[in-house]
Protein backbone atom coordinates (compact mmCIF):
# COMPACT_ATOMS: atom_id res chain seq x y z
CA UNK A 1 0.00 0.00 0.00
CA UNK A 2 1.67 3.64 -1.08
CA UNK A 3 2.28 6.04 1.90
CA UNK A 4 2.97 9.66 1.34
CA UNK A 5 6.18 10.13 2.20
CA UNK A 6 4.94 12.29 5.75
CA UNK A 7 2.67 9.52 6.60
CA UNK A 8 5.96 7.15 6.52
CA UNK A 9 7.90 9.62 8.28
CA UNK A 10 5.22 9.92 10.97
CA UNK A 11 4.77 5.98 11.21
CA UNK A 12 8.59 5.71 11.81
CA UNK A 13 9.09 8.27 13.97
CA UNK A 14 6.13 7.07 16.35
CA UNK A 15 7.67 3.84 16.06
CA UNK A 16 10.77 5.22 17.18
CA UNK A 17 9.19 7.07 20.09
CA UNK A 18 7.33 3.69 20.92
CA UNK A 19 10.87 1.81 21.55
CA UNK A 20 12.71 4.48 23.32
CA UNK A 21 9.54 4.78 25.77
CA UNK A 22 9.72 1.04 26.34
CA UNK A 23 13.47 1.04 27.17
CA UNK A 24 12.15 4.38 29.47
CA UNK A 25 9.60 2.68 31.22
CA UNK A 26 11.67 -0.94 31.50
CA UNK A 27 11.40 -2.20 35.80
CA UNK A 28 14.89 -1.84 37.01
CA UNK A 29 16.22 -4.08 39.53
CA UNK A 30 19.01 -3.43 41.44
CA UNK A 31 21.57 -6.00 42.75
CA UNK A 32 24.15 -5.73 45.31
CA UNK A 33 26.31 -9.11 45.13
CA UNK A 34 28.46 -10.51 47.70
CA UNK A 35 31.74 -10.83 45.30
CA UNK A 36 32.87 -11.14 41.87
CA UNK A 37 35.78 -12.82 42.81
CA UNK A 38 34.52 -16.29 43.57
CA UNK A 39 33.37 -18.57 40.47
CA UNK A 40 30.30 -19.10 42.40
CA UNK A 41 29.30 -15.31 42.09
CA UNK A 42 30.59 -14.78 38.95
CA UNK A 43 28.16 -17.92 37.75
CA UNK A 44 25.01 -16.00 39.74
CA UNK A 45 25.37 -13.06 38.34
CA UNK A 46 26.12 -14.01 34.54
CA UNK A 47 22.90 -16.23 35.12
CA UNK A 48 21.20 -13.02 36.31
CA UNK A 49 21.98 -10.97 33.40
CA UNK A 50 20.37 -13.69 31.10
CA UNK A 51 17.30 -14.39 32.78
CA UNK A 52 17.04 -10.41 33.36
CA UNK A 53 17.34 -10.11 29.42
CA UNK A 54 14.85 -12.77 28.92
CA UNK A 55 12.10 -11.11 30.94
CA UNK A 56 12.43 -7.36 29.81
CA UNK A 57 14.09 -5.75 32.49
CA UNK A 58 16.60 -3.12 33.74
CA UNK A 59 19.04 -5.08 35.62
CA UNK A 60 21.95 -2.83 37.85
CA UNK A 61 24.91 -4.61 39.14
CA UNK A 62 26.58 -3.53 42.03
CA UNK A 63 29.98 -5.57 43.78
CA UNK A 64 30.51 -5.12 47.63
CA UNK A 65 33.90 -6.81 47.39
CA UNK A 66 33.02 -8.25 51.29
CA UNK A 67 32.84 -5.21 52.20
CA UNK A 68 29.59 -4.01 54.63
CA UNK A 69 30.25 -0.37 54.25
CA UNK A 70 30.27 -0.54 50.03
CA UNK A 71 27.33 -2.50 50.33
CA UNK A 72 25.47 -0.52 52.07
CA UNK A 73 25.63 2.63 50.34
CA UNK A 74 25.74 0.58 46.78
CA UNK A 75 22.07 -0.01 48.38
CA UNK A 76 21.14 3.60 49.30
CA UNK A 77 21.83 4.64 45.49
CA UNK A 78 19.85 1.73 44.30
CA UNK A 79 17.20 3.57 46.95
CA UNK A 80 18.06 7.12 45.55
CA UNK A 81 17.87 5.99 41.87
CA UNK A 82 14.49 4.60 42.50
CA UNK A 83 14.64 0.87 41.63
CA UNK A 84 11.84 -0.80 41.43
CA UNK A 85 12.84 -3.94 43.39
CA UNK A 86 16.78 -4.89 44.84
CA UNK A 87 18.46 -8.00 44.97
CA UNK A 88 21.10 -8.59 47.60
CA UNK A 89 23.29 -11.56 48.53
CA UNK A 90 24.60 -9.96 51.81
CA UNK A 91 28.40 -9.35 53.03
CA UNK A 92 27.14 -9.88 56.66
CA UNK A 93 24.00 -11.32 57.22
CA UNK A 94 23.16 -9.05 60.61
CA UNK A 95 24.84 -6.19 59.58
CA UNK A 96 22.56 -5.60 56.23
CA UNK A 97 19.58 -4.95 58.21
CA UNK A 98 19.53 -1.23 58.32
CA UNK A 99 19.95 -1.46 54.24
CA UNK A 100 16.64 -4.09 54.17
CA UNK A 101 14.87 -1.43 56.25
CA UNK A 102 15.59 1.53 54.18
CA UNK A 103 14.71 0.15 51.04
CA UNK A 104 11.49 -1.17 52.64
CA UNK A 105 10.69 2.54 54.07
CA UNK A 106 11.48 3.87 50.63
CA UNK A 107 8.58 1.09 49.16
CA UNK A 108 11.20 -0.58 47.74
CA UNK A 109 10.74 -4.79 48.06
CA UNK A 110 13.93 -6.95 48.63
CA UNK A 111 14.95 -10.63 47.74
CA UNK A 112 18.05 -11.94 49.15
CA UNK A 113 19.49 -14.64 47.44
CA UNK A 114 22.59 -17.44 48.48
CA UNK A 115 22.91 -15.02 51.95
CA UNK A 116 20.05 -14.39 54.15
CA UNK A 117 19.25 -10.78 55.97
CA UNK A 118 18.63 -11.35 59.80
CA UNK A 119 16.48 -9.62 61.73
CA UNK A 120 14.60 -7.79 58.65
CA UNK A 121 11.73 -9.33 56.06
CA UNK A 122 12.35 -9.61 52.73
CA UNK A 123 10.00 -10.29 49.93
CA UNK A 124 11.64 -13.69 49.08
CA UNK A 125 14.97 -15.35 50.37
CA UNK A 126 16.40 -17.27 47.21
CA UNK A 127 19.08 -19.94 48.21
CA UNK A 128 20.75 -23.00 48.74
CA UNK A 129 19.34 -25.20 51.93
CA UNK A 130 22.31 -24.89 53.46
CA UNK A 131 21.46 -26.82 56.77
CA UNK A 132 20.65 -29.91 54.69
CA UNK A 133 23.76 -29.10 52.63
CA UNK A 134 25.70 -29.43 55.66
CA UNK A 135 24.32 -32.74 56.38
CA UNK A 136 25.06 -34.15 53.59
CA UNK A 137 28.65 -33.00 54.29
CA UNK A 138 28.78 -34.75 57.71
CA UNK A 139 27.10 -37.84 56.84
CA UNK A 140 30.05 -37.83 54.04
CA UNK A 141 33.21 -37.35 56.60
CA UNK A 142 31.97 -39.44 58.64
CA UNK A 143 31.38 -42.40 56.20
CA UNK A 144 35.14 -41.19 54.79
CA UNK A 145 36.71 -41.84 58.38
CA UNK A 146 35.13 -44.85 59.50
CA UNK A 147 33.14 -43.42 62.10
CA UNK A 148 35.97 -41.86 64.41
CA UNK A 149 38.17 -39.18 64.22
CA UNK A 150 39.15 -35.76 65.18
CA UNK A 151 37.90 -33.01 62.68
CA UNK A 152 38.41 -29.49 61.94
CA UNK A 153 36.15 -26.69 60.19
CA UNK A 154 37.04 -23.55 57.94
CA UNK A 155 34.28 -21.20 58.91
CA UNK A 156 32.53 -17.62 57.98
CA UNK A 157 30.83 -16.88 61.22
CA UNK A 158 29.16 -13.85 60.02
CA UNK A 159 26.90 -15.28 57.40
CA UNK A 160 24.32 -16.88 57.92
CA UNK A 161 24.02 -19.50 54.92
CA UNK A 162 27.30 -20.32 56.19
CA UNK A 163 26.18 -20.81 60.03
CA UNK A 164 23.39 -23.05 58.43
CA UNK A 165 25.70 -25.50 56.74
CA UNK A 166 28.10 -25.43 59.70
CA UNK A 167 24.85 -26.61 61.81
CA UNK A 168 23.75 -28.69 59.59
CA UNK A 169 26.99 -30.69 59.64
CA UNK A 170 27.62 -30.70 63.29
CA UNK A 171 24.14 -32.20 63.36
CA UNK A 172 24.68 -35.19 61.27
CA UNK A 173 27.58 -35.97 63.50
CA UNK A 174 25.70 -36.02 66.43
CA UNK A 175 24.95 -39.75 65.09
CA UNK A 176 28.18 -40.40 64.80
CA UNK A 177 29.98 -39.38 68.57
CA UNK A 178 33.43 -40.90 67.23
CA UNK A 179 33.72 -38.05 64.95
CA UNK A 180 34.68 -35.22 67.26
CA UNK A 181 35.25 -31.49 66.00
CA UNK A 182 38.01 -30.12 67.90
CA UNK A 183 38.36 -27.05 65.94
CA UNK A 184 36.78 -24.55 64.46
CA UNK A 185 38.07 -21.24 63.32
CA UNK A 186 37.19 -18.44 60.79
CA UNK A 187 38.93 -18.57 57.30
CA UNK A 188 37.28 -15.87 54.86
CA UNK A 189 39.79 -15.62 51.51
CA UNK A 190 42.21 -18.49 50.36
CA UNK A 191 44.69 -17.23 51.42
CA UNK A 192 43.21 -16.69 55.19
CA UNK A 193 41.89 -20.49 54.81
CA UNK A 194 45.49 -21.62 53.78
CA UNK A 195 47.00 -20.32 57.18
CA UNK A 196 43.98 -20.77 59.61
CA UNK A 197 44.07 -24.96 57.96
CA UNK A 198 47.93 -24.55 58.64
CA UNK A 199 47.82 -23.76 62.18
CA UNK A 200 44.29 -25.69 63.04
CA UNK A 201 47.14 -28.98 61.51
CA UNK A 202 50.05 -28.23 63.97
CA UNK A 203 47.81 -27.54 66.71
CA UNK A 204 45.78 -30.56 66.35
CA UNK A 205 47.90 -33.28 65.02
CA UNK A 206 45.39 -36.09 65.28
CA UNK A 207 42.86 -33.76 62.71
CA UNK A 208 41.95 -36.76 60.32
CA UNK A 209 39.39 -34.68 58.69
CA UNK A 210 38.66 -30.81 57.24
CA UNK A 211 35.57 -29.42 56.55
CA UNK A 212 35.19 -26.69 54.30
CA UNK A 213 32.81 -23.38 54.45
CA UNK A 214 33.46 -23.10 50.49
CA UNK A 215 35.43 -24.20 47.78
CA UNK A 216 38.27 -21.26 48.51
CA UNK A 217 38.44 -22.60 52.64
CA UNK A 218 38.52 -26.56 51.10
CA UNK A 219 41.07 -26.01 48.43
CA UNK A 220 43.37 -24.91 51.07
CA UNK A 221 42.99 -26.96 53.05
CA UNK A 222 44.02 -29.40 50.19
CA UNK A 223 46.88 -27.45 50.00
CA UNK A 224 48.03 -27.48 53.95
CA UNK A 225 47.28 -31.27 53.96
CA UNK A 226 50.38 -31.77 51.29
CA UNK A 227 52.39 -29.34 52.54
CA UNK A 228 52.57 -30.61 56.02
CA UNK A 229 52.97 -33.93 54.63
CA UNK A 230 49.64 -35.26 55.88
CA UNK A 231 48.37 -36.69 52.21
CA UNK A 232 46.50 -39.14 52.66
CA UNK A 233 45.95 -38.86 56.35
CA UNK A 234 43.62 -36.26 56.38
CA UNK A 235 40.45 -36.07 54.17
CA UNK A 236 38.17 -32.74 53.22
CA UNK A 237 35.15 -31.71 52.00
CA UNK A 238 34.26 -28.24 50.58
CA UNK A 239 30.89 -26.72 49.92
CA UNK A 240 30.04 -24.39 46.61
CA UNK A 241 31.00 -27.53 44.40
CA UNK A 242 32.41 -25.02 41.36
CA UNK A 243 34.43 -26.22 38.46
CA UNK A 244 37.84 -25.90 40.01
CA UNK A 245 36.63 -27.83 43.12
CA UNK A 246 34.90 -30.52 41.51
CA UNK A 247 38.24 -31.12 39.03
CA UNK A 248 40.08 -31.00 42.52
CA UNK A 249 37.91 -33.99 44.22
CA UNK A 250 38.45 -35.79 40.45
CA UNK A 251 42.25 -35.55 40.91
CA UNK A 252 43.39 -34.72 44.70
CA UNK A 253 43.51 -37.60 47.16
CA UNK A 254 42.92 -35.88 50.22
CA UNK A 255 39.57 -33.93 48.80
CA UNK A 256 37.02 -36.50 48.47
CA UNK A 257 33.77 -34.59 48.04
CA UNK A 258 32.29 -31.32 47.88
CA UNK A 259 28.52 -30.08 48.56
CA UNK A 260 26.79 -28.45 45.28
CA UNK A 261 25.34 -25.82 44.85
CA UNK A 262 23.72 -24.36 41.51
CA UNK A 263 24.17 -20.85 41.28
CA UNK A 264 22.85 -20.51 37.77
CA UNK A 265 19.56 -21.77 39.05
CA UNK A 266 19.28 -19.22 42.39
CA UNK A 267 20.31 -16.26 39.74
CA UNK A 268 16.89 -17.29 37.42
CA UNK A 269 14.76 -17.37 40.56
CA UNK A 270 15.54 -14.18 41.69
CA UNK A 271 15.28 -12.30 38.56
CA UNK A 272 12.03 -14.36 37.84
CA UNK A 273 10.93 -13.25 41.56
CA UNK A 274 11.73 -9.79 40.92
CA UNK A 275 9.76 -9.68 37.74
CA UNK A 276 6.48 -11.10 39.56
CA UNK A 277 7.29 -8.61 42.40
CA UNK A 278 6.88 -5.60 39.45
CA UNK A 279 3.78 -7.53 38.28
CA UNK A 280 1.91 -7.20 42.04
CA UNK A 281 1.74 -10.81 42.33
CA UNK A 282 2.38 -12.96 45.35
CA UNK A 283 5.80 -14.80 45.87
CA UNK A 284 6.87 -17.37 48.31
CA UNK A 285 8.85 -16.02 51.50
CA UNK A 286 11.11 -18.67 50.95
CA UNK A 287 12.35 -20.84 47.93
CA UNK A 288 15.04 -23.32 48.79
CA UNK A 289 17.47 -24.87 46.18
CA UNK A 290 18.30 -28.63 47.15
CA UNK A 291 22.00 -29.18 47.23
CA UNK A 292 23.70 -31.88 45.48
CA UNK A 293 27.21 -33.69 46.45
CA UNK A 294 30.37 -34.50 44.19
CA UNK A 295 32.58 -37.33 44.87
CA UNK A 296 35.33 -39.22 43.53
CA UNK A 297 31.99 -41.50 41.89
CA UNK A 298 30.64 -38.18 40.31
CA UNK A 299 27.16 -36.63 41.28
CA UNK A 300 25.30 -38.50 43.87
CA UNK A 301 21.79 -37.98 44.77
Amino acid sequence: MYLHRKMRTAIVALAAFGASAAVADAATVGASLLTQQHPFYVELANAMKQEAQKDGLDLQISIANQDLNKQLADVEDFITKGVDVIIISPVDSQGVKSAVLRAKKAGIKVITVDVPANGAEVASHVGTDNFAGGQKAGELMAKELDDKGDVAVIDYPTVQSVVDRVNGFKDALKSHPNVKIVADQAGITRAEALSVAQNMLQANPNITGIFGFGDDAALAAVSAVKSANLSGKVKVIGFDGMKEARDAVDHDPEFVGVVRQYPDKMGEIAIDTAAKIIKGEDVPAKQPVVPGLYTKNGDQK
